[in-house]
């Protein structure tokens, strides 16, 4: 009975510590600071666009694809979107989920759920990358098929025009095993060059 109650209190103690340990990291999350770091790997209709000026820099292939998938009913745009965390705290601040609202030039795009947890250092960075699957045929409805492209070569870094693009996080720890969520949404704006 003994060695059953002192077992109990060991656990009870790392299970208080670790509580303590997840509500100040709650607390760190709370004064870190979000913005967006930058978008790779930009493929249309699964052809990388990145770095591109316009279908005239793709290859006849990649330009048979791309007219193939404009004639479609759909247009897959993905690409991944590098969210940048730094914590100015001398503590780890940490998230297990971060829902997120993806807007371009103020037109919603698409939602999603990160469920990697995330750890940020003490006085340093993490990067959370996001991947974005967005039905461009769909998500500008009524747009014609050159303004879908020119969306795409744009986000892509087409000719220095930067694009608008905001991100609305609500990040969400586990204390104990409950999850809290952030109060709100944080929003995370940048103009992609």
């Amino acid at each position: 009975m003994k060695h059953t109650l002192a077992i109990l209190l060991v656990l009870f103690t790392f299970s208080s510590c670790s509580v303590v340990q997840q509500i100040q990291q709650v607390k760190n999350l709370g004064s870190c600071e979000f913005k967006l770091h930058d978008v790779q790997d930009v493929r249309l209709a699964g052809v990388s666009i990145q770095n591109k000026n316009g279908s005239t820099e793709l290859s006849i292939t990649d330009g048979a694809r791309l007219a193939a998938a404009l004639a479609s009913n759909t247009l897959p745009l993905t690409f991944d979107l590098n969210l940048d965390v730094h914590n100015p705290n001398g503590q780890a601040a940490g998230l297990n989920r971060l829902d997120w609202i993806l807007f371009i030039d103020d037109i919603e795009m698409v939602s999603g759920v990160n469920e990697a947890p995330v750890m940020i250092p003490s006085n340093g960075n993490a990067i959370i990358p996001l991947k974005m699957n967005i039905d461009l045929r769909k998500a500008l409805a009524g747009k014609g098929g050159q303004s879908l492209m020119n969306f795409g070569f744009n986000l892509a870094g087409a000719n220095g025009q930067p694009t608008r693009i905001k991100l609305k996080a609500k990040p969400t720890i586990l204390i104990g095993n409950f999850p809290v969520a952030y109060p709100g949404y944080i929003t995370i704006s940048s103009a992609v060059k």
